[in-house]
């Protein structure tokens, strides 16, 4: 009997951070883990880095979850059958929700007697909440990101708020006690996957029963569909070339996201995520993330500083038109470049919105 950890939440609110931590914290308590990436789009930055910090690694890519089933249920089989897996841990693509319908019930119905489903964990950024909460209080109408974020929240069995080391401690109670007033079934928990502080309330959670199985969303796909397709989904590959000794791959990456960042801002673009690796010619690789117009990049993990060559994979999700996106970030590495001293060859970029989700399966709960 194996455990499937099901992670949703907002694009850029630290999931396969909290993914990769936990993963490596069960580890520790004896537990096989594997872990499961999603995405849209293909040629993802985040499966390089869970793959230099874990052994068992899968993708379903091309569709979230729920329209991918079979493609999910083939991965974790794939997993245990390779690796002698006990538990494996999924994170479902940023924009995806109706998840306790779509994949948390129909793998408890159709392979429940070979797997038990953990509790549904939806993963908040708290300044990514704190920001919807305060248009919601200006009298903004809801806008459809925020909407799909809202049904993210609604459907969880686990609210785990992300990254609490970033806002001031006072506050963090506050958002904490707001969202279990707010939402009474689900168990609410802080924590930090970067630092690790607190994770093991995450863990706890995950041991305990699902409390919102049987949560039913009055959800709208037209909207849903609509939310999805205001981001703009865009993956380049890049070949970079030192012009002399050596190149940083780090400050590369660091000014191709900080040029996007200003671009975002200056034209009122929400970022969902950007994110960068760069994998220099010796097999190092750095790779940064930015989640917010007008932020600085997060550095996740440094290169070396002297490469003569390397190998760039740009993932960026963006609130805009992709021919739009495709022009920033072609303006972003050329500022890159210059600033590093590095020419790159790029391939065409690969922009496009999401199509119309369509479930494989939508379950109503047992009795409904």
């Amino acid at each position: 009997m194996i455990t499937f950890i099901p992670l949703t939440g907002f694009l850029g609110a630290g999931k396969t951070t909290t993914m990769t931590a936990a993963a490596l914290a069960l580890q520790a308590q004896g537990r096989k883990v594997a872990v499961i990436t999603n995405d849209q789009g293909v040629e993802l930055v985040d499966t390089k880095l869970v793959r230099s910090k874990l052994d068992s690694v899968a993708e379903v890519t091309g569709g979230c979850f729920c329209c991918k089933f079979e493609d999910l249920v083939e991965a974790i089989v794939a997993l245990v059958a390779s690796d002698s897996v006990d538990t494996v841990i999924a994170e479902a693509v940023g924009s995806c929700t109706d998840l306790q319908a779509t994949v948390v019930r129909p793998l408890r119905q159709y392979y429940g007697d070979d797997m038990v489903v953990a509790p549904l964990t939806t993963v908040v950024d708290p300044l990514r909440h704190l920001a919807f909460a305060r248009a919601a209080e200006r009298g903004e109408p809801e806008s459809d990101l925020s909407y799909l974020f809202r049904q993210q929240v609604t459907e969880a069995d686990v609210i785990a708020v992300n990254k609490l080391d970033t806002i001031e401690p006072d506050r963090a109670e506050e958002l904490l006690a707001s969202l279990r007033t707010s939402n009474p079934k689900a168990t609410v928990v802080g924590y930090s996957a970067t630092t690790g502080a607190h994770l093991e309330t995450l863990l706890d959670a995950w041991q305990a029963p699902a409390t919102n199985e049987d949560v039913v969303l009055d959800i709208d796909y037209d909207r849903y569909a609509a939310a999805e397709a205001q981001l703009a989904w865009m993956n380049q590959e890049l070949d970079l070339i030192a012009a002399e000794e050596g190149f940083d791959a780090t400050a590369w990456a660091r000014t191709v996201l900080q040029e996007l960042s200003v671009w975002a801002a200056e034209h009122d673009a929400v970022i969902g995520h950007a994110k960068i690796t760069v994998e220099t010619a010796d097999g190092d690789f750095a790779k940064l993330s930015l989640t917010e117009s007008g932020a600085q990049p997060t550095l996740d993990r440094a290169a070396d500083a002297h490469a003569p060559a390397g190998r760039a994979v740009v993932n960026a999700r963006v609130a805009c038109e992709p021919d739009a996106l495709d022009a920033a970030v072609t303006d972003a590495v050329k500022a890159a470049d210059l600033a590093t001293a590095v020419t790159s060859s790029a391939t065409t970029p690969v922009s496009f919105k999401p199509s119309y989700p369509r479930p494989v399966h939508r379950l109503a709960p047992a009795g409904a």
